[in-house]
Order: C-alpha cells, then structure tokens, then sequence
C-alpha cells in the first residue's frame, strides 16, 4: 500500500463548543449527533477523511466538564484517554465566550501530560462575535497555553475552516493509511441510528429531561424492499420525565420518532420504520451495573504510588 499523509488527530473541549459539528463539516456528511444541549457526546467516534493525498483520523469525544455522577466521570475518561497515541491534539474552544472553569480543567490536564502531541487551538465560532473582538479572545486562551498554534474558525459557516484542515494535513506523517478509502467512523449504522435517536430526544425535549437519556437498539432488521425495522427502548430516571418524553396522547414520542426516523433515512437512504417505547431506569446515570449494561465502562483511578 501506497503511504500518504496519515494520522489520528483527538478533538477536545469542553461541552458544546462544536467538536462534532466540525467533524461533520470535514467530512462533508452526518456521522456524530449534534444539538445545542451540552454532552450530546457519550463516546469516542471516529470520523475518517480520506483522500489520494491523505488519511485524516478525527476522534470526536466527549465534552470535558465538573461530572456530578458517574457517567460524567466516564465522559471524562473517554476524553482523557483519547488524548493518548495520536499525532495531534485539537483542542476547541468558544470564541463567543470567553476560557471557564472546565477550559481550565483541560488546561491543567494538558499541563500533566508527560508526554503529548503537537497542540492546536480551534477559536471557534468566531461568526459570533465582532472582528474586533478576535484578537482579545485570542489571548486570552492563549495565555492557558503557552505552546499550541492557534487557528480562528466558524465550523458551522466556514471561515478558517480550510486553513485549519491544511495545517493539520501539514503535520501528518508520512504512512500507510489505517482505514479503507470509503469508511468515515468506526460506529456500526445501528450505533449511529441510536445516537440520532438520542439526538432528536435532545432536540425536543425539556431541559430537565435530555441528559437522563439513554437509547438501546432492541432490533436492527433489514426487511429488503420496504427498509430496515428498528425497535428501541428510550431509559428515563424517573416516573415524571417518562410522561414528558411520552407526551400528551404520545405526541412527543411522535415528533422524537419523526425527527430521529428523517435523519436516520437520510444517513442510511433507505426507508426506516421506527418503534420507539420508553421505560424508567432509576437514577442509571449514577449506577455502576446499569452503567456496564448501556455500555459505559469506568475505570477506577490510579492511586499515587508513594
């Protein structure tokens, strides 16, 4: 095999500073749910760009934040661990806003890494603020660290986008690529179609409800002609947040069912008949067995040796 431009790049930040929407972007389709509501990544995807000139690995992971229960300490973790064996960190920030407590979280973790890749800083969603205005938020993420190339960008609108890609492109080694040229994420379609439906849930619901969301795939069954038959449990946390989800008469699972069924057509172009049920898992998020059972594996932390 021929070697190009090849390498993972880990893209890090805190939630909702449009990690997954830049991921989109490169890649020119849908592969990672995105929505306005913090930590609608669970778990580290990876999005695979692929030319004749280069192979480009983004691994899209969790936002970094203060975890108020177990499963935030796993978002963490799968941020962390990422950041460990790839030729480039990413790290994405706000423009609009200027550094937080969990901008300096990730500050202080890149600080204790003893050994870590070349640093870039995305200043995103500079089409927010005035032009101005760049240069001072410039500095101030630049003063949290003081050794990374730092790149002005909107991932939604384009600007400084290119550029971006092309220095991350530039700083590639030369090796064989790791994925076959048409793959673009190591998810399965039944895990991308459970994170749309997680997606569209975000989307519609209230603010007290999202983030106690879980989505397991029951049944993924291609039915030839007529598509693909996919049945689904929604986990709420309590009793309250499952009449909200199921809605008046089932209105609300009605319009989560219609917005995740679109969005899983388009991603797979073919017709989709979705069963959606929802059923309380109490408090699952601080649940170490329920945690395992969805999939979410902590670790226990390392004790200092004396």
């Amino acid at each position: 095999m021929t070697e190009i431009k090849s390498g993972f790049v880990t893209i890090i930040g805190r939630p909702n500073v449009g990690k997954s929407t830049l991921v989109n972007a490169f890649l020119g389709q849908k592969i990672a749910a995105v929505t306005p509501k913090a930590q609608t990544t669970r778990r580290r995807q990876m999005g695979i760009l692929t030319t004749k000139d280069y192979q480009i690995v983004f691994l899209d992971t969790p936002g970094i934040h203060n975890p108020h229960h177990k499963l935030g300490e796993f978002l963490n973790q799968e941020a962390e661990e990422a950041m460990q064996r790839v030729d480039l960190i990413l790290w994405l920030v706000d423009a609009a806003e200027g550094p937080t407590e969990d901008d300096q979280r990730i500050a202080a973790t890149l600080a204790q890494m003893k050994k870590r890749a070349r640093l870039f800083l995305g200043l995103n969603k500079v089409d927010l603020i005035l032009p101005d205005q760049i240069p001072v938020k410039l500095a101030a993420y630049a003063d949290l660290v003081k050794d990374a190339e730092i790149f002005p960008l909107s991932a939604t609108r384009g600007e400084g986008r290119n550029e971006l890609l092309e220095a991350l492109i530039a700083q590639m080694p030369m090796r064989e690529p790791e994925f076959d040229e048409n793959q673009v994420t190591d998810f399965y379609e039944r895990e991308i179609a459970a994170e749309l439906i997680r997606e569209a849930c975000l989307i519609h619901l209230r603010n007290e409800v999202p983030h106690g969301v879980n989505v397991r795939i029951d049944e993924f069954t291609e039915r030839g002609d007529k598509g693909a038959h996919i049945s689904v449990t929604i986990f709420v946390e309590r009793d309250s947040q499952k009449g909200i989800m199921i809605g008046e008469g089932g209105s609300m699972l009605k319009k989560i069912g219609i917005t995740a069924r679109q969005e899983i057509e388009a991603m797979s172009g073919r017709k989709v008949f979705l069963e959606l049920r929802v059923k309380v898992e109490k408090d699952w998020r601080d649940d170490e067995s329920t945690l395992r059972r969805f999939g979410y594996k902590i670790e226990p932390k390392k004790k200092n040796k004396k």
